[in-house]
């Protein structure tokens, strides 16, 4: 049987290249503005944050998402992101 290759994806963060669903994907939509996308499938720019706790505290502090996606990340985003961390342990 063939083995399928698993996606990898970069944290804005850490630069660790990681399996796509180890990471939380944050986009960037003309239409709605920057949400958290759990599909992955959402047009836009994506970016790409580390399932952990201080990575998105980090995320939060050095306001690198909003350079990344060349935006202001509101702190709703911050909150939804910490909230899916609870509820996926």
């Amino acid at each position: 049987m063939k083995k399928h290759k698993t996606p990898l994806r970069k944290c804005v963060i850490t630069n660790e290249q990681l399996p796509k669903q180890d990471l939380i994907r944050i986009v960037k939509n003309k239409e709605r503005g920057v949400l958290v996308d759990n599909t992955g499938k959402i047009n836009g720019r994506g970016a790409y944050l580390k399932k952990d706790e201080k990575i998105i505290l980090k995320a939060k502090k050095t306001k690198k998402l909003d350079r990344h996606l060349d935006t202001v990340v509101e702190e709703s985003i911050y909150t939804e992101l910490l909230e899916l961390l609870q509820n996926e342990e």
